[in-house]
C-alpha cells in the first residue's frame, strides 16, 4: 500500500500541482506587496488620500474598512491578469499549434460529367457511368 501511495505522489500531475500551488502562493505575496507598497501609495497621491488601507466609513456605530477591500481587488486583478496573459494565453497557443494536423490526402474526386463524388482510383463514375481519364 505504501508503494502505491508513493507512486501516486510521484506521478507527474500531483508534483506539478504542488509546485504550482507553492509558486502561486509566493507570486501572490509578491503581488500583494507590490499593491500595498507601490500601487496603493501611487493611487493615494493621485487621489490625495494618504493611505487606501485606512479608508473606512461608519454606519450606526459599525465601521466598514473598504480600503482593505480596494487593496484586495487591485491584487486580484493583477494576479488574474498576470496568470491569464502569461500562463493561459501562451498555453492555449501551444495547444492549438500542437493540435494542427496537416491536411489529409484526398480520397475522392469529382466526376467531370455529373460532378458527384467518386473514389480517387475509380476509372468509371458509379452515378453516370462516364469513363474517367
Amino acid at each position: 500500500m505504501f508503494k502505491d501511495f508513493k507512486q501516486f505522489l510521484l506521478r507527474g500531475n500531483v508534483v506539478d500541482l504542488a509546485v504550482g500551488v507553492v509558486v502561486g502562493a509566493a507570486f501572490t505575496s509578491v503581488v500583494n506587496a507590490l499593491v500595498a507598497d507601490l500601487l496603493t501609495p501611487f493611487i493615494s497621491t493621485v487621489a490625495n488620500i494618504p493611505d487606501l488601507s485606512h479608508l473606512v466609513f461608519t454606519v450606526h456605530g459599525s465601521t466598514f474598512a473598504y480600503g482593505h477591500l480596494l487593496n484586495a481587488l487591485i491584487s486580484f486583478v493583477l494576479v488574474a491578469s498576470t496568470v491569464f496573459f502569461f500562463v493561459v494565453k501562451p498555453i492555449n497557443v501551444l495547444v492549438s499549434r500542437s493540435r494542427r494536423q496537416p491536411p489529409a490526402d484526398p480520397t475522392t474526386k469529382k466526376c467531370p460529367e455529373c460532378m458527384s463524388e467518386i473514389p480517387i482510383q475509380a476509372k468509371r463514375c458509379s452515378h453516370c457511368t462516364q469513363v474517367i481519364a
